[in-house]
């Protein structure tokens, strides 16, 4: 079993609910089983899928949840995007139950934050759970095994599945079932988002164009939908852990690019599986775009599991000068030109050396990217 970076036991406090949010699959259910398997706590595990439990949430009856926990140290609810106005019962809890440890999973952070949001600000905690991460791996192989499976890694992704499965057809099929039956599961249940196909349309059209910044009103056009009505499903997406937005790094130079983002995928096995290419990696032209995804994520990841505050951008001007990937933390900026290559040296762009001229700019490619990913303090 792959141990988790996220450890349930150091994050459960007193008077603050944990909000475990992810993608579906992403391993939620089986950390909080682990958890609970080796808690020494007195503990009720439910799903948001029971109805009972459904009403009793909404209901807001104090003496009703008080009976629920009764006798009970913690808490557990899996899947708890399932109950309305989850938020107003857990306030009621944490409130009256001050000694109460509690802890929800959510496969739906839109759905999970709009029933939670208000109603226990100040009372909880939120951490996200994304697929497998190379700091994850690397407790399990060296630099040397995980550099070997980097061919892998963006062919199938990340999933806790992918990873445990040899075979590359089962890796292929699963990730098939995964775009199929749950990427949009959560997405399609909101009442307004009414096209399937649609919705498919644009992250195909996103999976083609990863590392390359996409116009609103051309995907609108190409999808045949409203700009706004456009704007909204790309939210949904990022909100459901499909997607994940990246702006452009601005600092009033008039040269700059701002309007337009650079759209990626928390997952290179799923956006595989979207446009249904696994082939290898000689045999394909998007490798280059492949690798700067994963570098991206892998990196969102770091940053995220090791608490670290820190913005991603990118950088272009009009006349065509860019950097694939811009950090700013701690009042610094940093680029960082990802390559597939093995070139030695980045291109400074002149503008970029005049504009920011403290900043930095390093090469990332297949010889040193590890360091970056499992040590983001660089």
């Amino acid at each position: 079993m792959i141990d988790r970076i996220v450890h349930i036991e150091r994050l459960l406090k007193p008077k603050k609910i944990l909000i475990l949010y992810g993608a579906r699959r992403v391993g939620m259910t089986t950390l909080l089983k682990d958890f609970l398997s080796h808690s020494k706590l007195k503990y009720r595990l439910d799903s948001g899928d029971n109805i009972r439990l459904q009403h009793l949430f909404e209901s807001q009856d104090f003496s009703a949840l008080a009976d629920y926990v009764e006798g009970y140290e913690l808490i557990a609810i899996d899947e708890a995007q399932q109950i309305k106005n989850i938020g107003m019962g857990l306030k009621i809890l944490v409130d009256e139950h001050p000694s109460l440890k509690i802890i929800v999973t959510g496969s739906s952070s839109f759905d999970l934050s709009q029933s939670i949001g208000e109603p226990l600000t100040g009372r909880k905690r939120t951490v996200v759970l994304y697929p497998i991460s190379l700091r994850e791996l690397s407790t399990l192989y060296n630099k040397q095994e995980l550099s070997e499976q980097i061919e892998n890694f963006l062919r199938f992704g990340l999933y806790p599945e992918i990873v445990t499965t040899k075979s590359k057809k089962e890796k292929m099929a699963i990730l098939q079932e995964l775009v199929d039956s749950y990427l949009l599961k959560d997405i399609l249940s909101l009442e307004r988002i009414k096209g399937s196909r649609q919705l498919l349309d644009l992250l195909k059209l996103l999976a083609f164009q990863i590392g390359n910044e996409v116009s609103l009103s051309e995907l609108a056009t190409q999808v045949r939908l409203d700009v706004k009505t456009v704007g909204r499903y790309l939210d949904i997406l990022e909100k459901g852990f499909v997607i994940k937005r990246i702006g452009a790094l601005s600092r009033n130079l008039r040269k700059e690019v701002t309007s337009k983002a650079k759209y990626y995928f928390l997952d290179v096995g799923i956006r595989n599986a979207i446009i249904s290419q696994f082939n290898e990696l000689g045999d394909r032209n998007d490798t280059g775009n492949l690798f700067e995804n994963f570098i991206v994520m892998e990196r969102q990841k770091t940053n995220a599991y090791q608490q670290r505050i820190s913005q991603t951008y990118f950088w272009r001007t009009y006349d065509g000068q860019e950097v694939d990937v811009v950090e700013e933390h701690n009042g610094r900026i940093h680029g960082y030109e990802v390559k597939w290559s093995q070139a030695k040296k980045p291109r400074t762009p002149k503008s970029w050396k005049t504009t920011y001229p403290d900043a930095l700019l390093t090469l990332i490619n297949r010889e040193n990217y590890l360091p970056f990913i499992l040590n983001a303090k660089q």
